[in-house]
């Protein structure tokens, strides 16, 4: 497949419909309901997803918790700027890393990182550059004993996608850019389906006898990176760490088996549990992933999926047009960009029935 063939996964989006900043509320933005029976597109509010779904139906939402994962330091032996984004840490300890500097940085200089919060000199984090792979990703030692998420919790600030315009998030976004549902550090972009959740939302869910249970991914850099090879069967995923329970994978055929239908909360709740299905069966799993759905998919675990607008040429795209089929995504998208709906992270969501 040619890349101009990803044309069809493509679009041009007005600056406008690009949301920088979150609605003033959560469960403010607005619903485009695709239901594929019949092929019609409804014009809602997220508020009425309880609405949109049945009693004995089941969300599942991804708890991973984005990390502080961007850094900022110098050099040490040139005291250039450097800037950094943690991408996760090997069973060694060794920091998987996205590096920035004006200069080329060689394998075996240092990075001395600043703490995230204040100027106090006498706090730094010592990162040993060890080597650069073909894709960018350098792998680093660091000098310290202490856990990750402790380091970065000190050291980092939370990552922002670079389509939102700034580097540093604010208040607003270290409370927006989080989902309130989240428990496991370990991601550097959140799940942004998430982000429209609040426990009221939840709450109403539950009233109306939708059932919710969690899984976890950690989101990691592949979800900013469009699809750049010839051909799609060249395109890799990167890898990114999932888990499933038994106890979940038990319930979630219990919802199967009644006939109820399984609700993922964004793209991926979708990868952890088609990848914990492969087999045809939902199963307990953890590990990597780097399951890539694309047209033609067989899902084998997801009925229905809750999902913000993604960008074009994206992974995230291909993986909603296999649920959906090519043409009806084209013409929801369409329509969402003729509606100004917002896009992106901080924007409005589909649901696809």
């Amino acid at each position: 497949m040619p890349i101009d063939e990803l044309a069809e996964y493509d679009y041009e989006l007005p600056p406008e419909l690009l949301a920088t900043r979150p609605s003033p509320s959560r469960d403010g933005a607005r619903l485009l309901r695709l239901q594929r029976s019949d092929q019609q597109l409804e014009h809602l509010q997220i508020s009425a997803l309880p609405d949109c779904l049945q009693r004995g139906d089941c969300l599942v939402l991804n708890d991973t918790r984005v990390l502080p994962a961007r850094l900022f330091g110098f050099r040490q032996s040139t005291g250039g700027k450097w800037e950094g984004l943690f991408l996760n840490s090997t069973p060694d300890g060794l920091w998987t890393l996205l590096s920035q500097s004006r200069g080329k940085i060689q394998a075996g200089e240092s990075i001395v990182v600043r703490p995230a919060h204040g100027d106090d000199s006498d706090r730094r984090l010592l990162l040993h550059m060890r080597q650069r792979s073909e894709d960018g990703i350098w792998l680093a030692e660091v000098e310290s004993q202490r856990p990750s998420v402790e380091l970065l919790e000190e050291f980092g600030v939370l990552p922002l996608p670079p389509y939102l315009g700034r580097k540093l998030a604010d208040a607003d976004d270290r409370q927006r850019y989080q989902t309130t549902y989240a428990q496991h550090p370990g991601a550097v972009a959140a799940p942004t389906a998430g982000l429209h959740f609040t426990p009221q939302l939840l709450d109403k869910c539950t009233a109306a006898g939708i059932e919710h249970v969690f899984v976890t991914l950690h989101v990691g850099i592949g979800t900013f990176r469009p699809i750049t090879v010839q051909s799609l069967d060249e395109h890799r995923m990167h890898q990114e760490w999932c888990h499933l329970s038994a106890e979940v994978a038990d319930h979630l055929q219990s919802v199967r088996a009644r006939g109820g239908r399984i609700v993922a909360v964004g793209t991926t709740a979708v990868r952890t549990l088609e990848t914990a299905a492969r087999s045809g069966v939902i199963q307990a799993f953890r590990g990597q992933t780097d399951l890539f759905i694309r047209p033609p998919y067989q899902f084998h675990a997801v009925d229905a999926l809750l999902t913000n607008f993604h960008l074009p040429r994206s992974s995230l795209l291909l993986l909603v047009a296999a649920l959906t089929g090519k043409e009806f995504m084209q013409r929801a998208y369409a329509t969402a960009i003729e509606d100004r709906y917002r896009f992106y992270s901080y924007g409005d969501a589909m649901l696809i029935t």
